[in-house]
């Protein structure tokens, strides 16, 4: 599976347990970490949990591996590293903070970014 199929069931699997404001961004011109960051707010602690455990499921049922997982302890933003694709689970507050959006999108207005990883990929 490549990133780019990577990046949609992410998205598939956090639209199925009720993700909010899901954006994912094609950031492989801006770093080598990583070709996409999925960034999603959840409800409550509660709710990140299960979105990082749902994402994990579907991911690992794919036959794609999950490299690991921060932040469950304190659950206010849930980092999973799938490796060409990195998941953002995050409070609204933690959200609005931080605001990777604009850290990692340069070219885009507010609004402008696309669900579909498919949008906005050159490939």
């Amino acid at each position: 599976m490549n990133t780019k199929q990577l990046s949609a069931l992410a998205v598939k699997a956090l639209e199925d347990m009720k993700g909010q404001d899901i954006v994912c961004l094609n950031v492989k011109k801006l770093t080598q970490i990583t070709d996409y960051m999925v960034i999603v707010t959840g409800t409550s602690t509660t709710h990140l949990r299960s979105l990082a455990d749902e994402l994990g499921k579907q991911v690992k049922a794919a036959g794609e591996p999950v490299l690991g997982d921060e932040g469950r302890l304190q659950a206010e933003w849930i980092l999973v590293d799938l490796g060409g694709v990195i998941v953002h689970i995050m409070l609204a507050r933690s959200r609005a903070l931080y605001s990777l959006e604009d850290l990692w999108n340069f070219d885009s207005k507010p609004g402008e970014i696309p669900v579909d990883p498919a949008a906005k990929d050159e490939n």
